[in-house]
C-alpha cells in the first residue's frame, strides 16, 4: 500500500476500534469507573503499571486495587496513615507485589504534594513533538524519596531504551480527546500531537507486517520509528493510530494473515 491507502485503512481500523465497546475488555476499564480528575489519572496510572500479561488478569487485579483502595485513590494516596497501607499487603500482579504497590502509593502522595499532581509533572518537562524526556523526569521525581530499590523496575525509562508501553499508553488516556468516550482528555497541558505509541508486541508486529516498522526490537529506537511514520499519516493526533496497530494485532490477528497470504 502507498501513504493514501495505508492511511485509509488505518483511519478505517481507527474508527472500528476506537469506539466505547472498546472499553469493556481493555484495562482503561478501572478509570472509567471514577468521575474527579485525580481519581482517573491515579486509577489509570495504577492500572497502567500493571498492563502486562493476560488482559482479564490486569482487569481483575485492577479492580483489586481499586478496592484496597476503597474506590477513592485520590483520598487515599493524599490521607493514608501507616496502618492504612497494611491493607495493601496481599496484592500481587506478576512481578508488582504488595512492597511496589506501598511504595507508589507513598510516591504518588509526594507527586500531589510536591509538584502538583500527574498532570504538572508530566507538563513541565514535554517537548514540542515528544513526551519522552518528561517520562525520564517523572521517574526521577517519583523515586526521589527513599524507595525499594526493586520497585523502579516498575517505571520505564525511554532515556535507558525502553519503549515505555505502560505510561504511553496512559498518557495516551489522560491527554487524548477522542470524542467517542474512550480516551479521556481531561490533560489540557499537553497536546495529543506530542504523544507516542504504546508499542508492544501486537503493535510491533502490525506495525512491521504494514511497513512502519523495520527495527525488530520493541524499544524506544523503534519507539522514535514508528513516532515518525505515524506522524506523517496524521501529525495532530498519530497516537490514534495505536487502535488500529492493536486492534489489527488482537482481535483480528493481522500479522499472521499476511504473512500466510504472502
Amino acid at each position: 500500500m502507498n501513504i493514501p491507502q495505508l492511511k485509509e485503512f488505518l483511519d478505517l481500523k481507527v474508527t472500528t476500534y476506537n469506539h466505547p465497546r472498546f472499553i469493556e475488555s481493555d484495562p482503561i476499564l478501572i478509570p472509567h469507573q471514577f468521575s474527579k480528575k485525580e481519581d482517573i489519572e491515579i486509577s489509570g496510572f495504577l492500572t497502567a503499571t500493571i498492563s502486562w500479561g493476560n488482559r482479564k488478569s490486569i482487569i481483575t487485579n485492577a479492580h483489586k486495587m481499586m478496592q484496597m483502595l476503597d474506590h477513592a485513590p485520590y483520598e487515599f494516596v493524599m490521607q493514608h496513615q501507616k496502618s492504612d497501607l497494611e491493607k495493601l499487603r496481599s496484592f500481587v500482579h506478576r512481578t508488582f507485589n504488595e512492597d511496589d504497590f506501598i511504595q507508589f502509593i507513598k510516591s504518588m502522595n509526594h507527586i500531589y504534594t510536591q509538584y502538583g499532581g500527574l498532570e504538572a509533572i508530566f507538563s513541565k518537562n514535554t517537548e514540542e513533538f515528544s513526551t519522552q524526556h518528561a517520562i525520564h523526569h517523572f521517574k526521577k521525581h517519583f523515586f526521589e524519596i527513599e524507595h525499594l530499590q526493586r520497585t523502579q523496575k516498575h517505571v520505564s525509562d525511554p532515556l535507558r531504551n525502553s519503549a515505555a508501553k505502560r505510561i504511553n499508553m496512559f498518557l495516551r488516556w489522560m491527554v487524548r480527546n477522542d470524542n467517542n468516550g474512550v480516551d479521556f482528555g481531561i490533560w489540557k497541558t499537553l497536546s495529543p500531537a506530542q504523544l507516542s505509541c504504546p508499542l508492544d508486541v501486537h503493535s510491533g508486529n502490525v506495525a512491521r507486517a504494514l511497513g512502519l516498522l523495520k527495527r525488530t526490537q520493541n524499544d524506544a529506537k523503534a519507539l522514535a520509528e514508528l513516532d515518525q511514520a505515524l506522524r506523517k499519516l496524521d501529525k495532530d493526533d498519530p497516537v490514534k493510530y495505536d487502535y488500529a496497530l492493536f486492534g489489527l494485532g488482537v482481535f483480528e490477528d493481522f500479522s499472521k494473515t499476511l504473512n500466510l497470504k504472502s
